[in-house]
């Protein structure tokens, strides 16, 4: 797994080696939504769309086929079940965490430096401008998911509203998501094949320097006040 090939070729066996191994794809989802939630480099549409993948390689086992005879492949229902309240309730949590501990998180450095400079003074304005709306703005904005949806808790917005709208928003965005990659996988698996998932390497290389020089960028910032 840590060896991953990213040739069009290994992405494929690699999606497909999971294809009939359920119970392994829904665990790993929980921990990348939970990571995402809490503010760790694991892009939740990146999590999304590749679960999706798995499930189409799952749904044509004449194109792709089981390791074994009666293997059961990840089925695109429960998939969609599973993305959804992996979303959900990390958002929730952090939502109670901020809710029931946000005084005495104000004590730990990762939480000041969440919470300060920049980033709380754009949750402060959207705050401000949309009100509860915002409940369910911040899981759509990369960095201010985790800060935003603690600021949610320790602000007092009603436990009622956040579920409300964080809730919609999930599940119009997630299981969606999920879904189409799930039903149209082929036109992927086509680009794939051609050798034009490289990009999405590339992209996530990119991604992941950009993401980690920021955060190194933020905690100098916050060691210097």
């Amino acid at each position: 797994m840590f060896g991953l090939d990213l040739s069009p070729e290994g992405l494929l066996t690699f999606f497909s080696a999971y294809a009939y191994e359920p119970t392994w794809v829904y665990t790993f989802i929980v921990i990348f939504m939970f990571a995402s939630s809490f503010g760790f480099p694991a892009p939740e549409e990146l999590v999304l769309v590749s679960s999706g993948l798995v499930a189409y390689l799952a749904q044509n086992p004449q194109d792709y086929p089981p390791p074994y005879e009666g293997a059961v492949g990840v089925n695109v229902y429960t998939l969609m079940v599973v993305c959804f309240l992996a979303v959900f309730l990390s958002d929730f949590l952090v939502y109670c965490i901020g809710k029931f501990l946000g005084d005495k998180l104000m004590k730990y450095p990762y939480v000041q430096k969440q919470m300060e400079g920049k980033t709380y003074a754009t949750i402060q304005t959207w705050f401000n401008k949309y009100g509860s709306w915002c409940c369910g703005m911040f899981r759509f904005t990369p960095g201010l998911r985790f800060p935003g949806h603690l600021s949610c808790g320790i602000l007092g917005i009603p436990m009622w509203k956040f579920v409300t709208i964080d809730g919609f928003m999930a599940l119009i965005s997630v299981p969606t998501q999920v879904w189409f990659v799930a039903t149209y996988g082929k036109v992927i698996v086509e680009r794939l094949q051609a050798a034009k998932f490289y990009m999405f390497g590339a992209f996530f290389v990119i991604f992941m320097v950009w993401f980690v020089r920021k955060k190194i960028k933020e905690r100098r910032e916050f060691s210097a006040k």
